[in-house]
């Protein structure tokens, strides 16, 4: 189900973020940061503790035998995983405000509305990060192209699949180097 890059080790993964990012692992060990990109396919990057920075994808599009929900529920059960695994000190995600269409926009209300929810019912701080932010930080031009994000993030040493990748490494990259927007 899960698509996975290679692990990057790079002079942004080393270096522990400040205030809300703060080790709170102990000293010299960073926060682990779960950045996503919502949608039937989402892109996903984490920073774990070392330092490292994993990224890939994941199709929720529902079965053939499925009901509408299950897309959701297999979201919250990878949620879990990555709780266990990581377990995730904040969770950044893409904050879109306009959709294509009728069904993305249901689509991402379902994928927002379970994330939000684990996220409250697990303790885990959670940001919504706009769209504009996340290209101007990854390619100094707020309305770039989805070929934009992903040249820009290939120019920082990433491999990403897709532009879903792309994205999440993008908000990731954005979380660590801004503090979450703290600057």
């Amino acid at each position: 189900m899960a698509v996975s890059t290679l692990p990057v080790q790079g002079d942004i993964a080393s270096t522990p973020a400040a205030g809300l990012l703060l080790s709170i692992t102990g000293p010299g060990r960073a926060s682990p940061i779960l950045a996503l990109d919502l949608g039937t396919t989402t892109g996903w990057a984490v920073r774990l503790t070392d330092g490292t920075l994993v990224s890939g994808t994941l199709a929720f599009r529902p079965g053939r035998y499925e009901g509408g929900g299950m897309r959701y529920l297999r979201f919250r059960s990878w949620l879990d995983e990555i709780a266990r695994c990581h377990g995730p000190g904040v969770v950044y995600f893409e904050e879109v405000r306009a959709h294509a269409g009728t069904d993305a926009a249901h689509i991402y209300g379902g994928f927002l509305a379970h994330l939000t929810a684990w996220c409250e019912q697990s303790a885990v701080p959670y940001q919504g990060v706009p769209v504009a932010t996340i290209k101007r930080h990854a390619t100094g031009k707020g309305n770039a192209s989805k070929d934009a994000v992903i040249a820009a993030i290939r120019a920082r040493g990433h491999q990403p699949i897709d532009d879903n990748e792309a994205d999440a490494l993008a908000i990731l990259l954005w979380a660590i180097e801004t503090n979450g927007g703290a600057r």
